[in-house]
């Protein structure tokens, strides 16, 4: 009766989790639509698509297709490089692809990958007005953490594709893709929910970098208090853009 008990309870909670960012919180608050459907069919994309740096996107993602740097180019399926609008004004930066991502070579497209495509609309927008990628661009074997000689390799590809697009606002998603990018040790619960200087290369413009909880990490550790703690730092992005913010 206890194992049944919990797995109904897990149940529960994912079901709520994914109603939080699908429908009773935020998008049938905003747009009153009863599903993310009918929401994306709603939002026009008010972002503009530039064929140049849609080009030199390309061109990355053609040598992320050939890159030999690491080891991981022996275990891969498909790389990763990454999609959306080439000039997005908002960024969501992962840890690196999983088993889904290596198969179909699109990042975010599991179960993570939807709950992030929620969490997109609920902020008045399509994966069409973003760009989403990784810092890695392949899949760690068994999804292990990226090692550092990895990201030492693979960073560059990132760097390059934020200074074609050229964000107002970088989300990282997760403890690894915002101690990576800040340099930082410091906890994800300690940085996240402020912004930070982001900077792609020495003396570069900076860019607003805002950490947040990877959606992996909430539907493994589900609790109101940490999807409410996405959507505080989700709603200090569409602020700081000029997204509407939902009525209360």
């Amino acid at each position: 009766m206890a194992k049944q008990s919990d797995i109904k309870k897990v149940v529960k909670q994912h079901s709520e989790m994914d109603d939080f960012f699908s429908g009773g919180f935020t998008i049938k608050s905003i747009y009153g639509h009863q599903d993310e459907e009918e929401a994306c069919e709603a939002v026009e994309s008010s972002v503009p698509v530039d064929s140049n740096c849609g080009a030199e996107l390309k061109k990355i993602a053609a040598k992320v297709g050939k890159c030999t740097k690491c080891e991981l180019c022996a275990t891969r399926t498909k790389t990763v490089p990454g999609d959306g609008n080439p000039n997005a004004k908002i960024v969501f930066v992962g840890e690196a692809p999983g088993a889904d991502e290596d198969a179909q070579g699109l990042p975010f497209v599991g179960r993570a990958g939807k709950l992030l495509g929620n969490i997109i609309v609920a902020m008045g927008l399509r994966r069409e007005d973003v760009f989403i990628c990784n810092i890695l661009k392949c899949r760690p074997p068994g999804n292990r953490d990226p090692k550092p000689e990895e990201i030492v390799k693979c960073i560059g590809y990132l760097q390059k594709q934020l200074e074609i697009i050229g964000p107002d606002i970088i989300i990282a998603l997760g403890a690894h893709a915002a101690k990576t990018m800040l340099d930082s040790k410091a906890a994800i619960g300690k940085i996240r929910g402020r912004f930070h200087d982001y900077h792609t290369s020495e003396g570069s413009k900076p860019i607003k970098l805002m950490p947040t909880y990877h959606p992996a990490y909430l539907l493994r550790n589900y609790s109101d208090d940490n999807r409410k703690r996405v959507w505080e730092d989700m709603q200090k992005v569409m602020a700081e853009t000029g997204l509407p913010l939902p009525k209360k």
